[in-house]
């Protein structure tokens, strides 16, 4: 479904599951942690689509890109964001995709918050969601869109931070933000990694 020495996401050979990375129910709904969840609604939103409950334990929003484009199936764990990497498992193994063609979208506090990196593979940098995923799949060979929400201020711990609305300041452009990581993950499935990396890398 990929070339792997590029890293370049293949959708003609099968499904993409993109993944908003998140906690449930409507406390933590507009906090940064969830973020994630905030890009995939946008997307859903976008193609006019609703959620669906599914039995591997998420919300789930199936459509094609474009007219005769690849299916993309979009998903929001149920769970905890310390328990997402089940759902993601068991998603994955509903549709019969492989890491390859996930792609997940998480809030990244070493990224100033306005900003997006997309990579493939590498490290959790402590972030919970990211490590329940790697453990569930046994791979850390997925594809990630990271949202910028910058650092604490002061002393606060980063997961009191991440727990917190965002700032009124930051909700100038928040949709902005979110609307440039949905037009990412478009570009990833569309035109691959690296073009994309070019893009939005791009600030």
């Amino acid at each position: 479904m990929t070339t792997q020495a590029t890293g370049i996401l293949d959708p003609t050979a099968g499904p993409v599951l993109v993944v908003g990375l998140g906690n449930p129910g409507d406390r933590y709904a507009a906090t940064r942690h969830n973020i994630g969840h905030m890009v995939v609604n946008e997307l859903a939103d976008r193609n006019s689509q609703r959620w669906n409950v599914h039995k591997a334990g998420a919300a789930v929003a199936e459509f094609r890109l474009g007219i005769g484009g690849p299916k993309i199936i979009l998903a929001k764990p149920a769970t905890y964001m310390n328990l997402s990497g089940k759902p993601i498992a068991a998603l994955l193994k509903f549709f019969n995709i492989g890491p390859e063609n996930l792609i997940v979208i998480h809030d990244e506090l070493d990224i100033d918050f306005d900003n997006l990196r997309i990579k493939r593979g590498g490290g959790e940098g402590g972030h919970n969601g990211l490590k329940s995923t790697t453990q569930a799949l046994g791979t850390k060979d997925y594809l990630r869109v990271r949202a910028g929400v910058g650092r604490p201020p002061g002393r606060m711990s980063a997961a009191d931070y991440v727990l917190r609305p965002f700032s009124s300041t930051e909700h100038e452009t928040l949709a902005l933000h979110i609307d440039r990581a949905a037009d990412a993950v478009e570009s990833l499935i569309e035109h691959g990694l690296t073009v994309t990396q070019n893009r939005f890398h791009q600030k």
